[in-house]
């Protein structure tokens, strides 16, 4: 398989795996009690983007590694056939 193929791929999961990753730990203005006037209240009031990218970046590589793992496995291809 090419290495643009497994580029894709990877592209494809991290994406995925960044909405999966979004959610946590996020307080939205309501739940922390300060609402800055001109923004939406359920707006989050620290994102924490860096360590989510890092984490992101890290759990995208594994579930791509296992994808590929378990393609390349003849078991899986011979249930499959």
């Amino acid at each position: 398989m090419p290495i643009g193929s497994y580029i894709a791929v990877y592209f494809i999961v991290w994406w995925i795996c960044l909405f999966m990753v979004l959610p946590f730990k996020v307080r939205s203005q309501i739940e922390d009690g300060v609402v800055v006037p001109g923004t939406d209240p359920g707006a989050p009031t620290l994102s924490r983007i860096g360590p989510k990218m890092l984490i992101n970046t890290g759990l995208a590589a594994v579930v791509t590694l296992l994808l590929f793992w378990a393609l390349s496995a003849p078991w899986l291809q011979e249930y499959f056939r």
